[in-house]
C-alpha cells in the first residue's frame, strides 16, 4: 500500500484490522512509510498487525505482486511496473483514460471497484456505497453549518423556532444517509428520486417521497438510467417549486461514467429564500446545481451553494476502514491459497477488470 499523493486524498486502502486479515491468508503486506497518517492510523499500529513499512516507495511497487490504493498511481509509475501486477483502486476508467492506456502497455492487471457489479454476493466490495455513505452524512453537516437557522423544532418561553425544511435529491445510499442524518438533527425532510422504487426506503426513514408524476427511471444495477432532455426539463419544472420552499437542499444524482444530471438550474436557486443552502455532492462529475464550483462555496442571490470535493475523506477514519474492507474483499475474491488466480468467467471479477495482457478491456 503507497502513500496517497492525490491533493485532498486522506484515506488509505489498508488499516490494521485488515492488515491482519491479509497476513492470517498468508500474504505478505507492505505499506510505505506514514502512508496511513493524515488517515490518523500509526505505522506502529500497521507493524503490531503484522505489516511491514517500507521506506523506499519505488522498491516496494517493483517489488509487489499486488498494489492496493484509493486513487489510481500516476502513469510515470505504472509504466516501470512488472507485467501481470494487478492493481485495485477506484480507477474511473472514464475519468483516467490517458492513465488506464499506460496501466495497458505495462500490461498490468487492473481493477476498479466502482465497477464491482452491485449484485449480492458483492455487497462485501461495495466501495461505492460504502464511500457514499460517508459523503451523505457529511453533506447534511455542511448544510447545517452553513445554514442561517437551526435544524430542530424548539418550543420556548420565548416563542416557538420552526424546524428547518431539508430536501434531498437522490435516494441512493448518499441520498439515503443524507435523510437519516437530517431527520436525527431534527429538519423536516423530503426527498425525491427518479427511481420510484426508492419511496418505501425513503419514508422507513421518516421522510415524505415526493411523487412528481412522471414515469419511472430505474436503470441496470440498482442506479438510475440516463434521462432525456424532455423528461429532465418537466422534472426542473416541478421539482423547482419543492426547491423554492426548501431551506436545505441535498443534491446526491449520479449516474456511472456520465456527467451528474443538471437539477438545479440558475433560475431556481433565484426563487429561493435568502439565506437557503444547497450542497451539491455531484460536484466532481460537473454539478447537479448550475451555479456549482466544485471546491469551493459560493453565494449566488443570497443562497450558498456548496460544491463538494472529496466527501468520504472528511471522515477518513472510517472512510479508510469502510474502504479497506471492501478493498480485502475484493483481493480476497481474486486469490486461491494465498496466491493471485482471477476466474476470468466470474461475474465480478469480469465486470470490474479494467486492462489486462496490454488491453483496455473498458472505458
Amino acid at each position: 500500500m503507497p502513500r496517497e499523493l492525490v491533493s485532498g486524498e486522506r484515506r488509505v486502502a489498508v488499516v490494521p484490522d485488515t492488515v491482519a486479515r491479509l497476513v492470517a491468508h498468508g500474504v505478505e503486506v507492505s505499506v510505505e512509510t506514514a502512508a496511513g497518517a493524515r488517515a490518523f492510523i500509526a505505522d506502529d499500529d500497521l507493524v503490531a498487525r503484522g505489516a511491514h513499512i517500507a521506506a523506499d516507495r519505488h522498491e516496494m511497487l517493483l517489488a509487489a505482486d499486488a498494489v492496493l490504493s484509493v486513487q489510481p498511481l500516476a502513469a510515470a509509475e505504472v509504466a516501470s511496473f512488472h507485467p501481470g501486477l494487478v492493481t485495485i483502486s477506484f480507477l474511473q476508467p472514464w475519468a483516467h483514460a490517458d492513465v488506464i492506456d499506460v496501466y495497458a502497455r505495462a500490461s498490468v492487471t487492473s481493477f476498479s471497484l466502482d465497477l464491482v457489479p452491485r449484485i449480492s454476493r458483492a455487497q462485501s466490495m461495495d466501495a461505492l456505497s460504502s464511500q457514499a455513505l460517508v459523503a451523505g452524512y457529511h453533506a447534511v453537516l455542511l448544510a447545517a453549518e452553513a445554514a442561517p437557522r437551526m435544524f430542530p423544532l424548539f418550543m420556548t418561553a420565548a416563542g416557538t423556532v420552526a424546524p428547518a425544511k431539508a430536501l434531498v435529491i437522490g435516494a441512493g445510499v448518499a441520498g439515503l444517509q443524507a435523510i437519516a442524518t437530517a431527520r436525527r438533527l431534527g429538519a423536516v425532510v423530503s426527498a425525491y428520486d427518479v427511481r420510484t422504487a426508492s419511496a418505501e426506503e425513503v419514508q422507513s426513514l421518516g421522510a415524505t417521497f415526493l411523487d412528481l408524476g412522471l414515469k419511472t427511471q430505474e436503470g441496470a444495477g440498482g442506479y438510475a438510467r440516463v434521462q432525456s432532455e424532455e423528461f429532465l426539463a418537466e422534472q426542473r419544472r416541478i421539482l423547482g417549486q419543492h426547491i423554492a420552499a426548501a431551506d436545505v437542499v441535498v443534491t446526491t444524482a449520479a449516474v456511472p461514467g456520465r456527467p451528474a444530471p443538471l437539477l438545479v438550474t440558475a433560475e431556481m436557486v433565484r426563487a429561493m429564500r435568502p439565506g437557503a443552502v444547497v450542497v451539491d455532492l455531484g460536484a466532481e462529475g460537473g454539478g447537479n446545481c448550475e451555479l456549482t464550483h466544485v471546491g469551493e462555496t459560493v453565494v449566488e442571490h443570497g443562497v450558498s451553494i456548496i460544491g463538494v470535493r472529496d466527501a468520504a475523506s472528511a471522515y477518513p477514519l472510517d472512510a479508510s476502514a469502510l474502504f479497506a474492507r471492501n478493498v480485502v474483499a475484493l483481493l480476497e475474491h481474486l486469490t486461491r491459497d494465498g496466491r493471485l488466480a482471477p476466474d476470468w468467467d466470474d461475474e465480478i471479477v469480469a465486470a470490474s477488470c479494467v486492462t489486462r495482457d496490454g488491453e483496455v478491456l473498458q472505458r
